[in-house]
């Protein structure tokens, strides 16, 4: 199982500073995301399929390839990124 902070560096394309504590890290994305794309990293952190994802988020294929995209992008502004590091 990979951490929260694992699963958002895969994701981030260029991170200057390292991430926040986790518990930090929680409360900078319960504000910057919504609900159901922390929930998707939180899936993403745990290493679930992406069935079980869809099936867990009552999402269809297309849905979840959007929310997917949203949430790579947004974790990619350079607002948020400031925010989730040190």
């Amino acid at each position: 199982m990979s951490t929260l902070n694992e699963e958002i560096e895969k994701h981030i394309k260029k991170l200057i500073h390292p991430l926040k504590e986790p518990e930090e890290l929680l409360e900078v994305l319960k504000v910057k995301l919504t609900k159901k794309e922390l929930k998707l990293l939180k899936s993403w952190a745990e290493e679930m399929t992406q069935d079980e994802i869809q099936t867990a988020m009552h999402l269809d294929e297309e849905r979840y390839g959007e929310l997917s995209a949203k949430l790579i992008k947004k974790l990619n502004q350079e607002k948020i990124k400031q925010a989730m590091c040190i």
